[in-house]
């Protein structure tokens, strides 16, 4: 018996090529899954910056509605109720709305981790005038209350 390197046999052969290919076609896949992930990341990133402007409407919205309702509180209140009961309610329901503009900008400043949305966010200072004009509509509505 001589020892010597193993034949090649046919079948050896292809086994070798079979697996090559097998080799090949894994990493492939698992550059495809790799790639997969990083967009299912950047597509969670987008997905929290729009839910987060989602989340400011929301806050402006409120503020509104509680602006609107302080006024006609304070408008409607009253003929029902005592003066200063409708002037308190009204007072509220605006001091409520304001808070609910200084919360929509704070809340809307909170930064997104990494990675980096492709969804671009407001600007800032937009979100800073609108909100400060807001707030500054519902201090000319309490004064407007109270002067009334």
């Amino acid at each position: 018996m001589v020892d010597g390197p193993p034949e090649k046999t046919p079948a050896a052969s292809a086994g070798t090529q079979q697996l090559a290919r097998s080799a090949g076609k894994l990493a492939k896949s698992a550059e495809n899954q790799e790639d997969s992930a990083d967009r299912r990341t950047e597509l969670a990133a987008d997905r929290t910056v729009l839910a987060a402007e989602r989340t400011y409407a929301a806050w402006v919205r409120t503020g509104l509605s509680a602006l609107a309702s302080g006024v006609g509180a304070g408008a409607l209140l009253d003929k029902i109720l005592p003066v200063l009961v409708g002037k308190l309610t009204g007072t509220l329901l605006i001091a409520f709305s304001a808070f609910c503009f200084g919360a929509a900008v704070w809340r809307q400043m909170v930064r997104v981790a990494p990675p980096r949305p492709d969804t671009r966010r407001l600007p800032q200072a937009l979100l800073i005038a609108v909100n400060s004009f807001l707030a500054l509509v519902s201090l000319g509505a309490l004064v407007g209350i109270w002067l009334a």
